[in-house]
């Protein structure tokens, strides 16, 4: 009896929820009807403004180009990208109005050219519209102490938002790697848009890390000691990495800045047809005057590292390499050295991380061995790279790296890791001859470093040679003519 009434009121459970089951799909129907109809409706109102906004003083109707750039203030090789870019497509279309969606609102336009000028020796030909964004918090790594690939990329999409609203264009390109936005400005703003990508915000290699529970910058230490953790991560990180492939696929036209790049982005966005290496610009012309023999202005050596102060740089594997340098000096009697991390800071994060290396230096004892040169104007820059021995560059899996290119073009003797870009791209034989040097850890480096150092001034000569030689294919010339002939799409 029990069992005829529990099969009884399990029919009758079935039978209700499939009385709901018509209502709840004309429910479903209903409000994704509304919801197409509200983003036909936004996009309507959107391409007006558009309209309104672009008709110029003698009625034409102007092509309006934007970049959306968040920190187009700041003095890292994405920002040298945005400013060629820029000045690039200035040069083919010269009517067209250009805008840069900015989070800088400490400062204003000019002080924005300038700093551009200062830093890059880049002045644009023609004006440029600043859209200044107040919500760029949003996207700050800070905001979002656990699953910040996913805070980052939601708060992305509503500073998108703040953009579009304040101006629509009718060519959106992200050179800062805000995938989310893509479909924002495409299906809502009607805009042709277009991506240049220096990083894919999560890679096949981000997935190996968790997947093999091995501790780095992005996976902490509490989570590789736990399988229950790692495998939840592991989760989260493939459910991401198809949600950025479904948005990076809305781009109609994908640039990469390496072939590291290029092998992440096609398998995650599998736009091949689209997608295309540009080379970041280096202007390689402006350390040509460098004269490669070794200057003796003070004795002993000087190492420099070019990049910005974030996390992935990895400037404590500097610091521990020079400390083992050191002591390797004092055993085998080298020449004083000194090592100078030169570099930008975008916010109070990058200036924490620099307060931390400097007491790190102090931790080893090298603190009278190692400066810092923060947000330095760039003939201060080429004149440390003009005296410089050894340029150093520690970050695993670098996309590019236009530190290493300028260190080379510099004719300063190159150590970069092994990995990413400069292993495939850059620190590669040219004419069958070498162009510097790989390392990975820290005693790696330390032995590379004394290698070099012991090398006569005559082969460390040859080596800068041909290393000025192979980077001629990274110039600013090289990237205007492949950057133009990618976004032509873009303009037909």
């Amino acid at each position: 009896m029990a069992a005829a009434e529990g099969g009884w009121c399990l029919c009758e459970l079935l039978r209700f929820f499939y009385s709901l089951l018509f209502p709840g799909l004309i429910v479903c129907g209903t409000l994704c009807a509304c919801l197409v109809i509200i983003l036909w409706g936004i996009r309507l109102l959107l391409r007006r403004k558009k309209k309104s906004a672009s008709t110029s003083k003698n009625g034409n109707n102007e092509m309006v180009i934007a970049f959306f750039h968040p920190y187009c203030n700041a003095g890292g090789g994405g920002e040298r990208v945005l400013w060629c870019a820029l000045r690039a497509l200035q040069k083919k279309y010269p009517e067209a109005v250009y805008v840069v969606y900015t989070g800088d609102v400490n400062v204003n336009g000019q002080q924005i050219l300038d700093g551009a000028f200062t830093r890059f020796n880049i002045r644009l030909i023609r004006p440029v519209k600043f859209v200044f964004l107040r919500k760029r918090y949003l996207v700050e790594d800070s905001l979002y102490p656990h699953f910040t690939l996913l805070g980052q990329s939601l708060g992305s999409i509503l500073l998108g938002w703040e953009a579009l609203m304040q101006c629509v264009p009718d060519v959106y390109i992200d050179s800062m790697g805000y995938a989310f936005t893509l479909p924002l400005f495409k299906y809502l703003g009607g805009c042709r848009v277009g991506s240049y990508v220096h990083y894919p915000t999560i890679s096949t290699d981000m997935l190996s890390v968790v997947k093999n529970q091995n501790v780095g910058f992005n996976n902490a230490g509490f989570i590789t000691r736990n399988p229950f953790l790692s495998k939840v991560k592991l989760i989260y990180y493939y459910l991401f990495a198809f949600m950025y492939g479904l948005v990076g696929s809305c781009s109609d036209v994908v640039m990469v800045n390496s072939s590291w790049t290029l092998d992440h982005i096609l398998s995650l966005w599998k736009v091949g047809n689209c997608t295309s290496i540009v080379y970041p610009p280096c202007d390689v012309q402006t350390f040509l005057d460098i004269p490669l023999h070794e200057k003796k202005m003070t004795p002993g050596h000087l190492l420099v590292s070019v990049g910005q102060f974030r996390p992935e740089k990895n400037h404590p594997l500097q610091i521990r390499a020079f400390a083992k340098l050191l002591n390797k000096k004092e055993a085998e009697s080298l020449p004083s050295l000194k090592l100078v991390l030169i570099g930008g800071c975008r916010n109070q994060d990058d200036e924490l991380r620099v307060n931390q290396l400097r007491r790190l230096s102090e931790d080893l004892g090298v603190q009278e061995d190692v400066e810092f040169k923060i947000n330095i104007p760039f003939d201060e820059l080429k004149n440390y790279l003009s005296e410089a021995t050894i340029g150093l560059h520690t970050m695993w899996n670098e996309h590019f790296g236009i530190g290493v290119v300028e260190c080379m073009a510099a004719g300063t003797i190159i150590l970069a890791h092994k990995s990413g870009g400069p292993k495939l791209d850059i620190v590669i034989p040219h004419e069958g001859e070498l162009t510097g040097f790989l390392a990975e850890s820290e005693e790696g480096y330390a032995e590379t470093m004394a290698h070099i150092l012991s090398m006569s001034v005559e082969k460390r000569l040859q080596i800068r040679k041909n290393a000025r030689a192979s980077v001629s294919r990274f110039s600013d010339q090289e990237f205007e003519v492949t950057f133009l002939s990618s976004v032509e799409k873009l303009f037909k």
